[in-house]
């Protein structure tokens, strides 16, 4: 392991605004901040939580854009989660934590009804492992327990297949889509929030790639996977020319 991992893990312990729960403290349910996380933050604003949040673009990005409001980044790469947490530091956001452990252990590390809204930024897509992808029903059963009544779930991704699978989730769970766009730098949907840019997706546009964004509402526990079918899909998507795979829609239905 290289000195610069081994600093960045020792300035995480430091920092009063990381957290790295121990399993033990998982697994009893016993992390201190849940449920008090207005007592972390001294005040009472809604709670936004970004999953695999990498160096924290996203979480930071948020904060700045809304000091009236608290954010929390969640990913297992202390090194990349060190990014954010020292420029949270470096610039006075009071508003900001990090939390490094797994997106699975979310239900011991909030309360029931403690988060506003999640967003889950470029995941790894798990085009073979379904039951692994962020927004499988597993997955939005955890996050209906900590959102608020009718919190909201965002999700932007390069993945188109993402994208649909998630869709037709929604759909076929009857969860309020409240916006949805296959491209959204060619889209009306772009706003600042959409425009703020992960490291990766930096990558993806200026490979000219689509970016797609999902928004929709957990009015209820999403308990049944969808009708997606995945091998029609990828066959359908082969036979599109490269330079013109952006959105075989009529599949998501």
């Amino acid at each position: 392991m290289g000195k610069n991992k081994l600093k960045r893990f020792a300035d995480n312990l430091a920092f009063e605004h990381v957290f790295e729960p121990p399993y033990s403290t998982i697994e009893s349910n016993t992390f201190e901040n849940k449920g008090k996380w207005n007592l972390f933050f001294n005040n009472n604003n809604p709670i936004t939580v970004e999953l695999g949040c990498g160096k924290g673009e996203y979480t930071i990005g948020l904060a700045e854009l809304y000091p009236n409001r608290n954010f929390i980044g969640i990913d297992l790469k202390g090194s990349r989660l060190w990014v954010g947490a020292t420029y949270a530091k470096d610039n006075g956001l009071k508003n900001v934590a990090f939390i490094r452990t797994r997106v699975d252990f979310i239900k011991a590390l909030f309360s029931e009804n403690e988060i506003s809204e999640i967003w889950i930024t470029f995941p790894d897509p798990q085009n073979k492992k379904r039951r692994k992808r962020l927004t499988f029903p597993r997955f939005l059963q955890m996050y209906h327990y900590i959102l608020i009544n009718q919190g909201v779930i965002n999700l932007k991704t390069d993945s188109n297949k993402l994208f649909h699978y998630t869709k037709s989730v929604a759909e076929k769970n009857k969860l309020t889509i409240l916006k949805a766009s296959e491209d959204i730098h060619h889209s009306d949907i772009l706003n600042d929030e959409l425009r703020i840019e992960t490291f990766y997706e930096s990558l993806f546009t200026a490979k000219g790639d689509n970016i797609n964004f999902i928004s929709f509402m957990l009015n209820s526990e999403a308990l049944t996977d969808s009708d997606f079918d995945e091998d029609l899909y990828d066959n359908a998507v082969a036979k599109i020319p490269h330079n013109e795979r952006v959105k075989p829609s009529k599949l998501t239905h």
